[in-house]
């Protein structure tokens, strides 16, 4: 069936008054763009974002709109004159509110499988000399590289990001039979599983978001990998001291921790307790302007930067104890 898109042209003052009205009047399902919203999310959730898309950022720009869409099914036109009715009471119920223009903007949309076409945003990716991160759906197009099986539709971490890709091809370089991998900020779990593939005695993930648990049990069960080799565990290091107590009871050959800078910062004075003494480290979803924070904080911390890799603006490095000869 084909839709008809309307976008309400508004303003940050008004876009809350349009929203409540439309749905007063009936009308669901709405979609609303704010950059004041988004500009809001941003200030409120700084800790966790390094890199802000700039080009979708000026597509913000002064921008306030309401989405809606409609089935092509006859009675479309009534629903349209019915929404202008419910704009243009809003003009009179608030004349001193800057509501905007509410101009109308229509687009037909021709009909197509919706729940299907979101998968061509997740082809297969190749990462490194011998890995593929594949969806779930695809799961047989390894291209004869080993395969990491995910769910892209569950939570980041999807295996295209470049800070990924680093880790994975440090991993490709240093993962032995015996390797025990510790992952702080785990998300889906492609970190884990990715070292369970190249041949990894066991991996834990660790993210404070209680859905990463199941997510990454859920992914690691697509790849044939179980509780006898993956544990997900949820909670913050740096707070959680039993946890952290039972994380570090036996230590670990490789701690990877792909977040951002400041977390990353964060988390330094507790790395090396997890290291077995020759264990390595590997931080990255590091901005290149943020690099030598990064290195500072490792260093005041014992740890002592080996090995970098760089991509685009973002960058991996790998660590040692400093007592490490």
């Amino acid at each position: 069936m084909d839709y008809l898109e309307l976008i309400i042209d508004t303003s940050s003052d008004g876009i809350e008054l349009a929203a409540n009205a439309l749905t007063s009047g009936g009308f669901d399902s709405l979609v609303v763009e704010d950059q004041a919203e988004y500009e809001t999310f941003l200030e409120d959730n700084r800790a966790y974002w390094d890199y802000i898309d700039e080009d979708f950022q000026k597509r913000l720009e002064g921008l306030s709109r309401i989405k809606l869409y409609l089935e092509v099914d006859g009675t479309e036109e009534a629903q349209r004159r019915k929404l202008e009715k419910i704009l243009a009471s809003l003009k009179t119920r608030f004349p001193d509110r800057n509501l905007g223009s509410l101009n109308i903007t229509e687009n037909l949309l021709p009909e197509t499988n919706w729940e299907e076409s979101w998968k061509d945003n997740y082809p297969v990716q190749p990462v490194g000399e011998h890995l593929i991160v594949v969806p779930c759906w695809n799961a047989e197009e390894t291209q004869g590289r080993l395969p990491v099986i995910l769910d892209p539709g569950l939570t980041f971490g999807t295996g295209a990001h470049p800070s990924t890709q680093m880790v994975m091809e440090f991993m490709e370089q240093h993962i032995t039979p015996e390797s025990r991998v510790i992952d702080l900020g785990s998300g889906s779990g492609i970190l884990s599983i990715t070292a369970l593939r190249l041949g990894a005695k066991s991996a834990a993930g660790v993210d404070i978001d209680p859905k990463a648990e199941d997510i990454a049990r859920e992914n690691a069960a697509y790849n044939h990998f179980g509780p006898e080799c993956f544990t997900a565990y949820t909670g913050n290091v740096t707070e959680d001291h039993a946890l952290m107590e039972q994380l570090c009871a036996a230590p670990y050959d490789l701690v990877l921790v792909n977040i951002v800078a400041d977390v990353i910062i964060g988390l330094a004075p507790v790395l090396r307790h997890f290291l077995k003494p020759d264990g390595r480290v590997i931080c990255s979803g590091i901005l290149d302007v943020r690099e030598d924070d990064v290195l500072r904080a490792l260093e005041s911390a014992g740890l002592e930067v080996i090995e970098r890799k760089a991509k685009e603006d973002w960058r991996s490095v790998m660590a040692k104890r400093r007592d490490t000869v």
